[in-house]
């Protein structure tokens, strides 16, 4: 079980923290404790790429109005990096050096430390971010307090917050096998994808973008709901660019097509 009075006390050491905000349930936990604990002091700061989901983005900014966060938008530049677009095993470091590169400024300006909302279970996948984050100096609360990703949804409930059962929404770059370069097309393909099949009523879904193939999962509870409506879900998914539409019979993995690198889990955090 997390630690409350860790965090909230870890927390309060920070004279100024900038917690990246990417409206997940995670990082929008974090951003409302430190904030409940430090005020104006706390700076929720939202990356946006191509990589980010309109509807995420949105949603960061509704969720800083209604919990009063002071907010700030930063744009990130890992389109511009070859490493990053090659998308090979470590796409995930050069994302995040990327980010790290784009609060440095604001960081700076108001001698702030950067925190990510990593939780404990994030520790035993394939996040080589993390490894980027540590090295620019970003620190961990959620980590040094203990707290796993059903601890975070189950103080976010007790909290009222709204994100509490939030489905998981990784960046859209995620959604493309590794070896396959990230191009801005991709991204848009698979952003417009979800988001008609989110219309439909599929909350909870990835669609992986295999060329003119979109790779469909959802939970295995709901894979006859999409063979029912599969007309309107061939229909939208062509509208987002594919001319195919498959249908996983595994369902929903998070982060499955990190099991195509053959690696383990990331070093542990120092």
């Amino acid at each position: 079980m997390g630690d409350w009075e860790r965090l909230r006390n870890d927390l309060a050491e920070f004279g100024n923290l900038m917690v990246a905000f990417s409206g997940g349930v995670d990082s929008s936990f974090l951003a409302w404790v430190a904030h409940d604990v430090l005020g104006d002091k706390a700076h929720a700061v939202t990356a946006v790429s191509p990589s980010l989901a309109e509807a995420e983005r949105e949603d960061c900014a509704s969720l800083a109005a209604e919990w009063g966060l002071r907010w700030s938008e930063v744009h990130t530049s890992e389109m511009e990096q070859t490493a990053y677009v090659a998308n090979n095993g470590d796409r995930c470091y050069w994302c995040k050096d990327a980010l790290m590169e784009a609060m440095a400024p604001l960081a700076e300006a108001t001698s702030s430390t950067v925190a990510l909302g990593v939780n404990t279970d994030d520790l035993v996948d394939h996040r080589p971010g993390q490894r980027a984050a540590t090295e620019r100096g970003a620190v961990f609360p959620l980590v040094d307090a203990g707290f796993s990703k059903a601890d975070v949804r189950q103080w976010s409930k007790r909290l009222g917050l709204r994100t509490w059962d939030k489905p998981a929404a990784p960046c859209l770059a995620s959604r493309i096998p590794y070896g396959t370069p990230v191009t801005l097309g991709a991204l848009a393909s698979v952003g417009d994808a979800e988001a008609a099949l989110r219309k439909l009523g599929f909350a909870e879904l990835r669609v992986r973008h295999y060329g003119e193939v979109a790779r469909i999962e959802v939970p295995d509870e709901h894979l006859a709901d999409v063979v029912a409506q599969r007309t309107a879900v061939v229909e939208a998914v062509r509208r987002a660019g594919y001319r195919y539409a498959t249908l996983d019979l595994e369902g929903l993995r998070s982060g499955n097509l990190n099991s195509a690198l053959g690696l383990g889990p990331t070093a542990p955090l120092p």
